[in-house]
């Protein structure tokens, strides 16, 4: 599973992930940490907090990344 997850940081992503990209990596992960595909009704709120702590987590890392060497102008280290 977590091998479908993708790199979401240049230069691999050549624009910014969008929220869609980033939610479904941290999907990905959350069912790859928890080994729930999809979880029972009595799991389904605390799974679903898992993926939105990830993906916000993950869309804050991507923030404030500095990527050396990017094309943007965003963020990069001079």
């Amino acid at each position: 599973m977590c091998r479908s997850i993708k790199t979401l940081r240049p230069p691999a992503l050549p624009e910014k992930a969008t929220e869609e990209e980033i939610r479904a990596a941290a999907l990905q992960y959350v069912r790859k940490v928890s080994g729930f595909r999809a979880p029972a009704a009595h799991n389904r709120e605390v799974f679903d907090r898992a993926v939105d702590a990830v993906t916000e987590a993950t869309a804050d890392l991507l923030a404030h990344l500095e990527v050396r060497g990017a094309a943007t102008g965003d963020r990069a280290a001079t």
